[in-house]
């Protein structure tokens, strides 16, 4: 079964999207069935990758040293040869699982949520697709066919975004995800038309074999292949939400519960990550590079931290903090450690998914209620949406015995041990590797701080809206919840470095870095510390309300506006492109008007005045012509005999002088 599996690997994208096809020209009008179909083949595909994952750990070595990749000849042509095929290797099978896991159990929970949708099979139909496509992304062999596999994720998170567009509010939504995102991706395919270029091939294998040698390859310099690096990078920082690029992301949450567990998960958002991932070496091999990496990414995190912390509506909070645990992952792979940036995207995927569908049953319960301060008390309401809830909230807090804990601590590892901090750090960057650890350090405590506000707000205390009666949802929505809980609680141990190498999750994802390491007690009292304090801090505040916070806001009204305003990223950029792209359109519309189009209508007013001029010529009357043709053969003898020419079709003319 392993083999049969690894060498058809293909059909893990191939089933959904089939099961898109079959929904959209057969199926549409029977829902029950279409979601059947939706259903059916992603569990298809989660077979397949538990097949393939179960046979890649029992392969060990011999598979991490010898990935198989299956691939045919898509076209040739000099310089440029592009295959098509599947890429099997332990950081792909790893994505296969989270990926064919969470969709499936989403899909399931999305049975309950979207029941009664007109839209219903549509959304299957959708789902299915995109589905598809981030499945075909994880397993593409070269950087080409991820480009591709890009792009149609793309379209689908537009699609799944406005899935309800009559909502303006949607409609708006879905276009800025996918006018944000392809600013990005224009860098992106830039980065590997030039990577093209310089090493001609975008295989995935073959290009981290040369890259470390560039200057044997191509003509490069360092500073040359660090520019390509960062414009390729900006593709990964739309889709990830990094900053400038994440102004979209918050505004997605216009579309259904489920597709927010979706894209904020184990799928769209993180397909930057593993990006990134993917051409590790590249970055590596370039120091500076690597840093802008880390940079960007720790001050994704800090940033995005400090917005949640006053924001009102749950899925925003959420969000916010996909964003900021999404620079949690950019900065461990600007520290140079796949395996800690796979690991956190791993839990994340588990614990984040859990929020997102949790946080969909109280919507449910309070009817779409997007305020937080019109919920409270839900514990007593919805006992296993609250138990689940306070299981992921403790996880991405970072609190023992939680997934959270192992990826966020590893995370802050490898920060430290680039840093001056370490004290054995090798490399120029010391310093500032130091600046970023304390930024990670900052964003541990108010992720504790901003996840426990909203979960003492919405399930301690007592209900304010007295317009609804909250509820339980049904099963087939709890318990998507409950198997999430589990993976929330067991997946992190994955990566205790106690299970010894050959077992923990960083022996199997490595990429040369993996070495079995003794904790590092003072990182982990650390965080354990500040998640602690940041979940007291939140308890002080907003459930035992020992202290206002609306009194600390009055105090500090600046900071409390320019947080809950988000910085005013958007207004920014809103008034940009009315001062300034909009008057720049409008002088170039002129321009267009009056010069280019002057340009234009000219040389066809010249076309047809010209052709009226020679219009009289042509009179139609032989004795017109006659005479034209008389004074034409004077006017030549005259020529002819002023200046002596001599021509062999009239004789000696000129010459008879």
């Amino acid at each position: 079964m392993f083999a049969f599996a690894l060498n058809h690997a293909w059909l893990i994208p191939f089933f959904p999207a089939l099961a898109f096809a079959v929904i959209t020209l057969f199926t549409k009008k029977m829902i029950k069935f279409s979601a059947a179909i939706s259903i059916v083949a992603i569990v298809l595909s989660l077979i397949m990758s538990l097949i393939i994952g179960i046979g890649v750990i029992g392969q060990g070595d011999n598979f991490l040293e010898h990935p198989v990749k299956a691939v045919v000849t898509w076209f040739s042509m000099p310089g440029l040869s592009i295959e098509i095929g599947t890429l099997i290797d332990n950081v792909s099978v790893m994505m296969l699982l989270v990926v064919t896991l969470i969709t499936t159990l989403v899909q399931i929970y999305s049975l309950g949520y979207m029941h009664g949708d007109p839209g219903f099979a549509r959304f299957f139909a959708y789902v299915s697709l995109f589905a598809a496509s981030m499945l075909g992304l994880v397993i593409a062999p070269n950087l080409l066919i991820m480009f591709v596999f890009w792009e149609l994720v793309g379209l689908c998170s537009y699609l799944l975004i406005g899935f309800w567009y009559g909502k303006i509010s949607a409609s708006a939504a879905a276009k800025k995800a996918f006018i944000t995102c392809r600013a990005g991706d224009f860098g992106l395919l830039l980065g590997i038309i030039l990577l093209q270029i310089n090493f001609g091939t975008l295989d995935l294998q073959q290009l981290s074999a040369m890259i470390p040698n560039f200057t044997q390859y191509t003509g490069l310099t360092a500073a040359g292949l660090t520019a390509i690096a960062i414009i390729l990078f900006l593709g990964p920082m739309a889709k990830s939400g990094q900053f400038p690029f994440h102004v979209w992301l918050p505004d997605a949450m216009e579309g259904p519960t489920p597709v927010s567990a979706l894209i904020h998960a184990a799928t769209m958002v993180v397909a930057g990550v593993y990006l990134v991932g993917r051409i590790l070496t590249l970055f590596i091999t370039l120091p500076s590079a690597l840093l802008f990496v880390a940079i960007i990414g720790a001050f994704t995190a800090l940033f995005a931290a400090t917005i949640a912390i006053t924001q009102t509506e749950m899925k925003k909070i959420l969000a916010y903090s996909t964003i900021s645990q999404l620079g949690y992952m950019m900065l461990a792979l600007g520290a140079a450690s796949l395996t800690a940036s796979m690991f956190h995207l791993m839990t994340h995927a588990f614990f984040k998914a859990l929020l997102f569908l949790g946080a969909g049953c109280v919507l449910h319960a309070m009817h779409n209620e997007a305020s937080i301060w019109k919920y409270g008390g839900l514990k007593k309401y919805m006992p296993v949406t609250y138990w689940t809830f306070l299981i992921a909230c403790l996880a991405i807090a970072g609190i023992f015995p939680f997934a959270g804990f192992f990826s966020k601590d590893l995370i802050l590892e490898v920060t430290f041990a680039a840093s001056s901090f370490s004290g054995h750090a090798h490399g120029p960057f010391q310093a500032v590797y130091s600046v970023l650890f304390i930024m990670a350090v900052l964003t541990a405590f108010l992720t504790a701080f901003y996840m426990f506000r909203m979960f003492f707000i919405c399930f301690h205390g007592e209900l304010r809206s007295k317009e609804v009666e909250p509820h339980e949802a049904p099963k087939v929505m709890t318990v998507p919840l409950i198997i999430l809980g589990i993976f929330t609680v067991i997946s992190g141990w994955v990566g205790w470095p106690g299970l010894g190498e050959g077992k923990a999750f960083g022996y199997f994802v490595r990429m040369g870095e993996f070495h079995p390491v003794e904790a590092n007690w003072f990182l982990i009292i650390l965080s354990t510390l500040l998640a602690l304090g940041g979940i007291a801090l939140a308890a002080l505040f907003y459930w035992k309300q020992t202290y206002s916070a609306q009194a600390v806001a009055e105090k500090f009204p600046i900071l409390y506006k320019i947080s809950y305003h988000k910085y005013y990223i958007d207004e920014f950029y809103l008034w940009i492109i009315h001062q300034i792209i909009d008057k720049c359109g409008w002088l170039l519309w002129k321009f267009d008007i009056y010069v280019v189009d002057g340009i234009v209508n000219g040389f066809g007013k010249m076309a047809q005045w010209g052709g009226a001029v020679m219009r009289k010529v042509q009179t139609g009357q032989l004795q017109h012509y006659a005479l034209v043709f008389l004074l034409g053969i004077m006017l030549m003898f005259v020529l002819l005999s002023f200046t002596g020419v001599h021509s062999p079709a009239l004789g000696m003319i000129g010459g008879a002088r």
